[in-house]
């Protein structure tokens, strides 16, 4: 049974979470506010957080940013605050997904299904690696290498990587990739992909990488072999 930790000040929203999850045999943890959840995830290893970022004390915001400084766990941001700001915001700091409040809980059920299932996907993976230049790219531990030092990338940049680099040479546009990543009809700007790919050519730089994702002006991005 797979377990669910969500975050959020509101009873009624948690309670109803709990509802629609428990529905679709998760095991969920409800929590008003941050203060033990680093505890609580090292101590039950859950398998998605849902995770408001409007919370009394630290914010959701301040709390991805130190989950993510041990673990990759997958992390859903809802807010009330539909802004572009937030949701970039959100997933920069390595949110894998977001959704405004008010939200369908099956929309919501549906993107932690999507997630989690993308999650086991990779995880039960063959065991093989593919190069682009100085980078490799391990499949099966989703793992991205130069020379030994590790490519540190989010949940969503890793899956733009990858797919670009399984598909070299082809260019796609941004509402392909979009869906490709996301798995679903995302509703939001298709900008966001502008975003991750500035995130990862600014690591790949960083690392000094000779790897490079290049921009199909007017239509979308690329990476050549």
């Amino acid at each position: 049974m797979k377990h669910i930790f969500v975050v959020d000040d509101e009873r009624t929203i948690r309670d109803l979470i709990k509802k629609y999850m428990e529905k679709e045999d998760y095991k969920v943890t409800l929590f008003e506010d941050g203060k033990n959840l680093a505890n609580e995830i090292r101590r039950l290893s859950p398998d998605l957080i849902v995770l408001d970022i409007m919370l009394p004390g630290v914010d959701g915001l301040e709390l991805c940013k130190e989950i993510r400084k041990t673990s990759e766990l997958p992390i859903i941001f809802v807010s009330a605050r539909d802004e572009e700001f937030d949701r970039v915001l959100g997933l920069e700091i390595g949110g894998d997904d977001y959704l405004a409040k008010p939200f369908s809980p099956r929309e919501l059920v549906a993107r932690v299904k999507n997630l989690i299932k993308r999650v086991e996907k990779a995880a039960s993976a063959k065991d093989d690696k593919e190069s682009i230049k100085d980078i490799c790219v391990y499949y099966d531990r989703r793992y991205v290498d130069k020379g030994g030092e590790e490519l540190k990338l989010t949940t969503k940049e890793y899956e733009l990587f990858e797919f670009l680099v399984k598909n070299k040479n082809m260019p796609f546009g941004r509402e392909q990739l979009v869906e490709r990543i996301w798995g679903y009809d995302y509703i939001g700007d298709s900008r966001i992909i502008d975003d991750l790919v500035k995130r990862i050519r600014r690591k790949l730089s960083e690392i000094g990488s000779q790897a490079e994702i290049t921009t199909v002006w007017g239509y979308g991005y690329k990476i050549d072999e």
